[in-house]
């Protein structure tokens, strides 16, 4: 199981990993070894809660598809274990982006010494402008 929170994991078997070459210079290792990992993860047949996978396909990341699908590419490193460990810190990052409730602003009037305050830095400038005007 793949611990997202304490409350929320999900089994290995709903996320497919493949291990595929980098792109990019490197050499004979880039050439010869498989080390970047593509992750995919299929939001809809998930066993995440309802609440999740809502508003993950709401949200617009170039990262999951039209069809409901988390790709994740990870090549930063030189082992695929390392990247591995990487493509799964994004996912478990994205997942928890939508976790957090971004509740509504309040639209409220300045108070009376923020209106003061505002008003004495606009007299403040004005001042500071009238000394270069052009003494005739």
């Amino acid at each position: 199981m793949f611990e997202i929170s304490k409350s929320i994991s999900i089994p290995f078997n709903e996320i497919e990993i493949s291990a595929i070459r980098s792109q990019g210079a490197g050499g004979q290792n880039v050439n010869k070894v498989a080390t970047a990992i593509h992750l995919r993860f299929d939001i809809q047949a998930s066993s995440l809660p309802e609440w999740y996978k809502d508003r993950l396909l709401k949200l617009s990341d170039r990262r999951i598809t039209n069809e409901g699908v988390i790709v994740i590419k990870s090549q930063e490193h030189r082992s695929q274990e390392r990247n591995r460990s990487e493509a799964f810190d994004r996912l478990k990052a994205l997942i928890l982006s939508v976790a957090v409730v971004v509740l509504p602003r309040k639209i409220r009037k300045p108070s009376k010494s923020q209106d003061r305050r505002r008003l004495e830095a606009k007299k403040h400038r004005s001042q500071m402008k009238a000394l270069r005007k052009v003494v005739e």
